[in-house]
């Protein structure tokens, strides 16, 4: 069992005094039966009014809007989440499994593919063979072994507007893009997959109370009769050490934060804080 405490402060700096922001945050871990959220508070400044209301993918979504004068907006997400080791007990399910009607409807939505992830030729073409040389499992980290040998992580080489064939094509990209490359190329193969939000703690090796800076992180689940989550950037599986915030399709679906306002943004500013409790 591991118990993190994250802090997730972002600022937005305008170019000019804005009169109104109308914003939604995705940020509160989500409670599962490997993660149970200790404690979790949203603080907003300039104060403004919220509501919460949980999404169609069953993420916490807290609704603000602020309409007095402002210069910059800060977010601040403080959370103590309890982090149980990952077990399956469900039989995994084969080829055949994956292509029966049931779990073609039931899991349609983490099949369709979409311009955030619809994989190129070549990458396609890996996946197929990956599919006749193992079982979906073993395909399915086949796929995300060649996705961390081909690609490059680099920060701020990508945008969260960007396509999986322009990161591919560039072989460089962030952890979106590696979840996103994940997905495309499992989908196209019939494993039905999905995108996860969240955050890691990059230093398993850190003292209890240490606090290191973390981050906002994305990886992908697949199902092969239960879901499995890998972590196609870092290249291993989802541990102790990731914390999970949202689940859907792609990005799009679950992004951080979002909103819209009345003027420019002159500087965003993101920091993950994460501090080892237990």
């Amino acid at each position: 069992m591991t118990v993190l405490k994250i802090v997730h402060s972002t600022t937005f700096t305008y170019d000019k005094p804005i009169s109104n922001s109308y914003n939604e945050a995705r940020l509160t871990p989500a409670w599962l039966s490997r993660q149970r959220v200790l404690e979790s508070k949203l603080e907003i400044h300039p104060e403004s009014w919220q509501s919460q209301y949980r999404d169609y993918w069953e993420t916490d979504v807290v609704v603000f809007e602020v309409t007095e004068p402002h210069t910059a907006l800060t977010v601040v997400a403080t959370s103590q989440v309890e982090v149980l080791p990952t077990t399956h007990k469900a039989e995994r399910v084969g080829w055949d499994g994956l292509e029966g009607p049931m779990f073609q409807d039931l899991l349609s939505e983490y099949l369709a593919q979409s311009d955030a992830t619809e994989p190129t030729e070549d990458l396609a073409a890996f996946a197929l063979q990956a599919r006749d040389e193992g079982t979906p499992d073993e395909a399915a980290r086949a796929i995300c072994d060649h996705l961390h040998q081909q690609m490059n992580y680099v920060t701020g080489s990508t945008s969260v507007h960007t396509p999986a064939r322009d990161a591919w094509a560039a072989k460089s990209g962030v952890c979106q893009d590696f979840a996103h490359l994940a997905i495309g190329a499992l989908r196209h193969i019939g494993i039905p997959a999905r995108y996860v939000s969240g955050y890691l703690h990059p230093n398993t090796d850190a003292a209890v109370g240490e606090t290191v800076r973390g981050e906002s992180h994305a990886w992908v689940e697949w199902w092969t009769g239960d879901w499995f989550g890998f972590d196609p950037t870092n290249d291993k599986e989802v541990a102790d050490h990731h914390v999970v915030v949202a689940r859907a399709r792609e990005y799009r679906d679950v992004p951080p934060l979002s909103g819209v306002f009345g003027g420019s943004t002159s500087n965003l500013d993101v920091q993950v804080l994460v501090t080892l409790l237990a």
